[in-house]
């Protein structure tokens, strides 16, 4: 049998639509109950609650002003907003009047936005002066987004799912960042996460532990709640992770989304984590190890579910409430999704062979393409197949193992490695608190496996050595041992593994 799971498409994406009147449709029918509640702080402004009626007439009514501003459907609006409530509402009520907006992380520089703005041509830029950018004719200053609000709402800007509603850029892990364009669809298509990875329900409380201006928090921890009706719980900013498990608590959250380095620091205390209303947790982002899934829920007394995406499909495969998942497994692909497991020529290959994780054409929530890349976004289709560039292998039942990313597999002596094997089996030593390993060239065609580590102390190399000859094939054990303070990660918390490679090969000259 073949590696594809497919139990059949989605129910169909409505037509006409908007993405925002999606999120918002709830709205009407639950006017007072409210939508967020930013939490903690002791300024006024670090204290506030939305009910839904409110939100949406602050949604639309900065549709209508971005359209006073001149800006018409189908414009691009670049956003250089914080972490505040300002940045969900701008974003949301540019998609509600039928802008483009193009949300990008607050810690790029001035000249790293001037070279966006000149890929992107934004018709205006949407500008929080604490946030860094760069000069452009047209500049909406937060203040005047804020004003917008008490201004009459905008219709709806209905049309074809299939337009563009938004624009984010990939993380960059593989190579230099990419604007993937998304269409108004892909909020339907989230849909399917809500039994899969969530069992989100309307009566929820979810708390996200990110920022405003992450997209991660947008998708997960405010659109997805707000389109089922449920409530969205954010910390206000300048809250410390330590600070969260009284934030949970206090706020009766139900359900908390956070990266797995959060779940991470959480736990470093070892004390017992008392959540009495916490159903189960969520996270994505990086590949959540066996070790931190149990400690959470011996902590807490909660599972740990994560899901698999990326920029251009958001997250697909995921363990959930619903069904058990295999020890080490990402789960299985999201009832309605169509994934498969290919051949670099786009062939599906054998249950538990390993390829590349491939995604339908057909799957709603796929990107439209990258913007002003044809060629780029043609070189990842292979006839039905999305590839993503990930590794796995998919067993009888759907479930898939992740194996790395195409370019983070390891070459030890002709055999390929995945890094994050070698990963669980240094995390699980208690004198490490994270490890990654890449391999490293020492000389013309020969490669190691070089690990990096962070913990209290360096521990003896010989011990580590010990520890890996009792778990790992020999062909998969690192030659090196290298303790650092702090593993680098990129501005979107991801590993750098080119950094690591750097980093040893510099202490070697």
């Amino acid at each position: 049998m073949l590696s594809i799971f497919d139990e059949g498409p989605p129910p169909p994406c409505p037509a006409p639509f908007n993405l925002a009147a999606h999120v918002l449709g709830r709205a009407g029918a639950r006017p007072d109950k409210p939508a967020l509640l930013l939490l903690g702080g002791s300024a006024p402004q670090e204290s506030q609650e939305w009910s839904f009626r409110d939100l949406e007439r602050a949604v639309r009514a900065t549709g209508s002003g971005l359209l006073a501003e001149g800006l018409a459907p189908g414009d691009i609006v670049l956003m250089r907003l914080g972490n505040s409530v300002d940045f969900p509402i701008a974003y949301l009520g540019a998609i509600a009047a039928g802008l483009v907006p193009v949300p990008a992380s607050a810690q790029l520089t001035g000249p790293e936005i001037a070279a966006l703005i000149a890929t992107l041509a934004p018709k205006a830029v949407l500008r929080d002066p604490a946030v860094a950018s760069a000069p452009h004719p047209h500049e909406i200053p937060l203040g005047r987004l804020q004003t917008m609000r008490s201004g009459p709402p905008c219709a709806y800007a209905m049309g074809d799912a299939d337009r563009m509603a938004y624009v984010v850029y990939t993380s960059g892990t593989s190579g230099q960042p990419q604007a993937v364009a998304h269409a108004h669809r892909a909020i339907w298509a989230r849909q399917m996460m809500f039994e899969d990875w969530y069992g989100l329900r309307a009566d929820d409380r979810l708390l996200h532990a990110g920022a405003f201006n992450w997209t991660f928090t947008l998708g997960t921890g405010l659109m997805d709640p707000w389109t089922i009706g449920a409530t969205a719980l954010i910390p206000s900013p300048g809250t410390t992770i330590a600070a969260l498990p009284a934030l949970l608590r206090k706020s009766r959250a139900t359900i908390f989304a956070a990266a797995p380095g959060v779940y991470r620091k959480i736990l470093q205390s070892g004390e017992k984590i008392d959540l009495p209303d916490l159903r189960h947790g969520i996270c994505a982002g990086e590949k959540l190890s066996p070790a931190l899934q149990a400690a959470w829920r011996k902590a807490t007394g909660t599972p740990l579910y994560e899901a698999f995406g990326m920029s251009e499909c958001s997250t697909f495969i995921s363990a959930g409430p619903g069904f058990s998942v295999g020890s080490g497994t990402l789960g299985r692909p999201q009832k309605g999704r169509r994934v498969a497991i290919t051949d670099d020529s786009g062939e599906p290959l054998p249950l538990g062979e390993a390829g590349t994780i491939a995604v339908s054409r057909r799957d709603p929530g796929l990107m439209l393409g990258y913007l002003g890349a044809d060629e780029a976004t043609q070189s990842r289709f292979r006839g039905e197949w999305f590839l993503t560039g990930d590794q796995g292998t998919m067993a009888a039942d759907g479930q898939i193992s992740y194996l790395g990313r195409g370019d983070d597999m390891m070459n030890a002596g002709g055999f390929r490695v995945s890094p994050l094997e070698v990963e669980e089996v240094l995390n699980a030593h208690p004198g490490i608190r994270q490890a990654a390993v890449t391999d490293v060239e020492i000389k013309p065609d020969t490669r190691i496996i070089v690990a990096f580590y962070t913990g209290p102390v360096p521990v003896p190399a010989a011990n580590l050595e010990a520890h890996c000859a009792q778990n790992l094939a020999r062909y998969k054990q690192p030659r090196a041992f290298v303790h650092l303070d702090d593993l680098p990660l990129g501005a979107n918390g991801k590993l750098r593994r080119s950094a690591l490679r750097a980093h040893f090969k510099a202490e070697q000259t």
